[in-house]
Formats: C-alpha cells, sequence, structure tokens
C-alpha cells in the first residue's frame, strides 16, 4: 500500500505514517505481533535490533510473505482449518496477517466472519490454545473495575467490543465462547476502517449458558451453569459499563449479539449518555437503510414516499423499522409517531396492530390500530394489497414466504419494488434473487442477507439478456466507519443524525446509482473507501449536532477525508527505529494491551 497524504497531520497522535519507534530487541522483538516483521527485517533493523543470528539470511518483502502465506493458508483442508491458521498469523504477525486479508478478502471474509467464525465459537472450548480480551465473571463483579483496569492507561483504548455471548451469529447462546465474536468484529474494524489493532478491547461477560451441549461437555471453558438473569445481570453489565468510561474515557462500546430481550434495552439505557452502538441493531438497520436509499434513488423517490412492510417483527426488524422512522424524522422534521405510519410490521399473528397482545414496547410503536384493519386480511398477501409498499423486508427466517403470487401482487402496484430477503443463513431466505428478477420480469431492486451470484434473465429491450448484480447487505461496509468516526471525533454520543449520514455515505457509494443493473450497495472489496466516506460523514454530523470533542477537525470535505486517512492503520511495515526504553512511550516498549503493564489503584483491592 503506497502511502498517501501529505506530512501537515504526521503530528496526529493516531497518525500512522513515518518511523515507529520500538523499544524491543532480539527475540522479544520477534515475539511481539504488532512489530514482527519476521523475514522482512531489512539489513539496518536487523543490526540495529539485535536480529542476527535469529532469522535467515534472506530479506524477503511484505509481498513475498503474503504469496507464501497465502498458499499455506490454500493448503489447509477445510474452512474451520483455515480459521484456525489465521488465528495463528494473527498471534505472530498483525501486519501480516491483515495484509493476507486486505488482498484477499471477497475469498476470506466468510472464512474470518460469518459462517466459519460461528463453527470456530461453536468449537471455541475444544479448539481453544491461548486466550486473547477480557473474561469478566458474573460472580465475580467487584472485579470488573481491576481486571479492565490492567489493559492499559486512560489514553490506550479506542475501540471495545463486548458480548455476553447469547445470541451469536444466528447459532444461539454460545456461552464464553462469546469472545470470539468480540475478537473477530474487531478485526473487521482494523480491516475494513483502519482502527488501530492495538488500541482495542474485546470482552465477554460471561452469565453462565443455557446451552445444553456445552453445559454437559466436560471441555466447556466457561461457567458451567444456567444463564443468570434479572438484577445481578444487570449490575453486570451497568458495573463494566462504568468501569470502561471511567479507564478508558475516550473508548467507543460496540455491544454485540446480546440476547433478544438485552440488545435493545441496554442500548436505550446507555445510548444517550455514552458513545455507544449495537450493531445487531443499528448496524443492521443503517446497512438497510443505505440500500432502501439507494433504490428509492433508482426509482427517483424520497424517503418521504416510503411505503414498508416488513415481515419479521423480531430484533432486526424492529431495529430496521426504528432506523428508517429515525431517518424520516431527521430528514424531515416530523414526530415519531407520524413518522411510523408508512411502516407496517407483520409477524407471526399476522399484522402488528393494537388488538394484538404481548406486543415489545419497540413493536408497539409500530402497531396499527385494529379498527382500521377490522374485517381486512392481515396476512402477508392482505397486507401488500392493502397498503401497496414499494419496499418489502424479510427478516422473517421464514424460507421461501416471498412468493410468487406475494411478489407479483407487489409488482402490479410499483414499477420498481425494492425486495430485501435478509434472513440468513441462505436456505432460511424467504426468496432468492433469480426467483424475485424473473416474476417481476428483471425490474425488482434486491439486495440480500448473504452473497449470491449474479442473475441473468431476458430483461433487456427486445427480450436482450441482461445480467443483474444482486448486492448483499453487509453490516460491514457501515459500522467499521460509524466507530471509525465517532473514535476520531471523540463523540460524546453516537446520534440518529450521525446513523442517518452513515446510511447515506454508503447509499451515495452503490454502483445501482449509475447503473441499475449493478448491485444497491458497494461491497467489500471496495471497504476502506466506503468506511472514509462514511467516517466523514459521520464525524460532519457530530460537529453539527455539537457532539464531536476532538479539537482541529478540519471543514473542508477533501482535507476532512484526508485527515481520517492519515489515522486509519495500514497493514505496511514501516521502518522500526530504536529508542532507550527510557523515556519511551507504551506503545514503543509493546506495552499496549499487555496485562501486567500498567499499575492502577484498584477498587477492588480498596
Amino acid at each position: 500500500m503506497p502511502e498517501q497524504g501529505s506530512a501537515r497531520f504526521r503530528h496526529l497522535p493516531l497518525s500512522t505514517k513515518g518511523p515507529l519507534p520500538c523499544a524491543l530487541k532480539g527475540t522479544v522483538l520477534l515475539n511481539h505481533p504488532f512489530f514482527n516483521k519476521g523475514s522482512a527485517f531489512t539489513k539496518e533493523e536487523r543490526h540495529d535490533f539485535g536480529l542476527h543470528g535469529l532469522l535467515p539470511q534472506s530479506i524477503q518483502t511484505l509481498e513475498q510473505q503474503v504469496q507464501r502465506s497465502y498458499e499455506q493458508y490454500s493448503r489447509q483442508p477445510d474452512d474451520l482449518a483455515k480459521n484456525t491458521f489465521l488465528t495463528s498469523m494473527k498471534e505472530q504477525n498483525e501486519v501480516l496477517y491483515f495484509k493476507l486479508l486486505h488482498d484477499h478478502l471477497g475469498e476470506m471474509f466468510s472464512v474470518v466472519y460469518t459462517p466459519t467464525e460461528g463453527d470456530a465459537i461453536q468449537n471455541y472450548s475444544r479448539v481453544f490454545r491461548r486466550p486473547e480480551g477480557i473474561f469478566l465473571n458474573i460472580h465475580d463483579i467487584d472485579r470488573v473495575h481491576h481486571d479492565l483496569s490492567l489493559w492499559g492507561e486512560p489514553e490506550d483504548v479506542d475501540y471495545i467490543v463486548v458480548t455476553d455471548g447469547e445470541e451469536i451469529l444466528g447459532i444461539g447462546d454460545q456461552g464464553c465462547g462469546g469472545i470470539l465474536i468480540s475478537v473477530a468484529k474487531l478485526a473487521l474494524t482494523t480491516i475494513c476502517a483502519g482502527i488501530h489493532p492495538n488500541r482495542v478491547l474485546p470482552v465477554v461477560l460471561d452469565c453462565g449458558t443455557d446451552n445444553e451441549e456445552l453445559l454437559n461437555d466436560p471441555l466447556y471453558l466457561g461457567l458451567r451453569e444456567k444463564r443468570v438473569r434479572g438484577g445481578k445481570y444487570d449490575k453486570l453489565v451497568d458495573t463494566f459499563v462504568t468501569a470502561a468510561r471511567e479507564l478508558y474515557p475516550k473508548a467507543y462500546i460496540h455491544f454485540e449479539d446480546f440476547g433478544l430481550h438485552n440488545a435493545r434495552r441496554i442500548l436505550e439505557k446507555y445510548r444517550p449518555k455514552i458513545p455507544c452502538f449495537n450493531d445487531d441493531v443499528q448496524g443492521t438497520g443503517c446497512v438497510t437503510l443505505a440500500a432502501i436509499m439507494a433504490g428509492l434513488h433508482v426509482t427517483k423517490q424520497k424517503l418521504k414516499d416510503l411505503r414498508m412492510v416488513i415481515f419479521g417483527a423480531g430484533t432486526a426488524g424492529v431495529g430496521i423499522a426504528d432506523q428508517v422512522r429515525d431517518a424520516i424524522v431527521t430528514e424531515y422534521g416530523i414526530s415519531t409517531k407520524d413518522a411510523a405510519k408508512n411502516i407496517w410490521l407483520i409477524d407471526k399473528p399476522g399484522l402488528l396492530t393494537t388488538g394484538v397482545d404481548n406486543l415489545s414496547d419497540a413493536q408497539k410503536v409500530f402497531a396499527k390500530p385494529k379498527d382500521d384493519w377490522k374485517d381486512k386480511e392481515t396476512d402477508l398477501l392482505g397486507v401488500i394489497n392493502e397498503v401497496k409498499p414499494n419496499v418489502l423486508i424479510g427478516t422473517s427466517t421464514v424460507p421461501k414466504s416471498f412468493t410468487e403470487k406475494i411478489v407479483r401482487a407487489m409488482a402490479s402496484h410499483v414499477d420498481r419494488p425494492i425486495i430485501l430477503p435478509l434472513s440468513n443463513p441462505t436456505r432460511l431466505h424467504e426468496a432468492v434473487p433469480s426467483d424475485l428478477l424473473k416474476w417481476t420480469e428483471g425490474k425488482a431492486l434486491v439486495a440480500t442477507g448473504s452473497p449470491f451470484k449474479p442473475v441473468k434473465g431476458p430483461w433487456g429491450k427486445n427480450g436482450k439478456e441482461v445480467e443483474t448484480e444482486v448486492a448483499e447487505c453487509n453490516n460491514s461496509v457501515v459500522f467499521p466507519g460509524i466507530g471509525l468516526g465517532s473514535v476520531l471525533s471523540r463523540a460524546k454520543r453516537v446520534t440518529d443524525k450521525m446513523l442517518l449520514q452513515a446510511a447515506q455515505g454508503v447509499a451515495e457509494l452503490g454502483p445501482a446509482l449509475k447503473d441499475d443493473t449493478a448491485p444497491l450497495l458497494p461491497g467489500v472489496d471496495v471497504v476502506r473507501e466506503v468506511s472514509v466516506r462514511v467516517a466523514r460523514k459521520v464525524i460532519q454530523a457530530a460537529i453539527e449536532e455539537g457532539v464531536a470533542t476532538e479539537d482541529g477537525i478540519p471543514t473542508e470535505e477533501k482535507e476532512l477525508e484526508e485527515w481520517i486517512r492519515e489515522q486509519m492503520w495500514e497493514p505496511v511495515y514501516r521502518p522500526l527505529k530504536y529508542v532507550e526504553k527510557e523515556g519511551a512511550s507504551r506503545e514503543a516498549k509493546g506495552e499496549m494491551r499487555v496485562v501486567g503493564s500498567v499499575e492502577r489503584r484498584s477498587k477492588a483491592s480498596n
């Protein structure tokens, strides 16, 4: 990767250009994943850092190392073995790990994240080699502050991902194995948005597990008991959040894969107070909103023209509804109640109305007056015929529920229906793109929750065959950029406008805006550029909202993007400059994320 930008931002603490101070030598240096270059240490570095005799004589480039590593990766027998191989590489040489991912992201994304990371999490206690991250025990709440305090000084941490392991990647309760989802999400923030890998913390809150298979597994590493809930659970979460904010006051907290009953209420409790984010609620909502905005642009409509039906009113479905509603409120200055009028939610009982029992508070916002639907059909087909939506979203996990009859009914009311079957995995999709395009004569604008191959059909002029590429609603094109913008601006909170602008930033880069047979959303192959755009728009919104606290943020767009790029970590070998340990920074001494390298006054010992 060539250097970008000028020297005017090299003074920034997170600047990633120029020599890297290092106070380590010899074997200690080779064993440090942040500094290690392996066979790529230069002749001068081998001399200055006492590496002669510790390495083979040949000096290689990072590109040669990537070639060797890719050959080793390709020889692994299956995807889980490939995942394990990459984990081992990350523990030895972070630059090489991220460079390998960068060069082969399209191929390796499913190995370092879903679905293979789900397999690794399920097998965590069986493939365990060494721990990574922080394990906080619900029965040791008094130790939370102390255990967190050991990981660094107040300025050392930018980004924290925390999970309780209850609802992992669609595979459910995985207990302490959930630490790997925190690790994986942080790896994505680095490769997709340049979050510095030595300034992050993965955390799992071990509250037990309701997974009987884990409870009966003698090798299971977590608490071997049913999940603790209620007041003690809330106390653990609050103790963690309070301690994290006190110890690392600039850190952004990312909640990940919490259970259905906890994800939203935890987010709603802390969102008004601290810079935090829940990818399952807000990330899914943002990337879906981006796909909708891109689709509306193709159809020459605005958000105010939206008529949206969501089939599946769980966490994801309601999260999307919330995000779209909040975007309409922010964009047009109308009330929440009015913004929700053109959003209809359907679940097992049919359309959610005020006559449906046991609705959650989040669902009640979108419930329609029962009298308005008296003597009307409230199943999916009936609702589509009644409200004539231009957007249909599936988060139901009911396979093939978007039938030909339903899709044709929708297409009879609108010229270019926007249809997003988002349920994962692929076998649970409400419909596949080939059917949706066939049933609408190629007019549907489609994005899915999993990757699909392009679809060919006779939808061109005079029946000419046309190939349509289908976008994947992948959260990774939005959540890393939101985090980057929040970290760099040191935002006090993550506001609705920041999220709206993030979605807008993704939508602006949708290939379909130039070619309606192209995907609605950009792919992971250009994700770093997408993250720059998202971060820029998030920062601009944070400034406008008065929540940005960082000094000296440029106001001109191009200059701001240059300022952002200067602070994005890149997988390149920077020249190492030897410095004496006395007076060296914690980073130079290799102490970032090293427990035992700091001494703080522990609340637990007071």
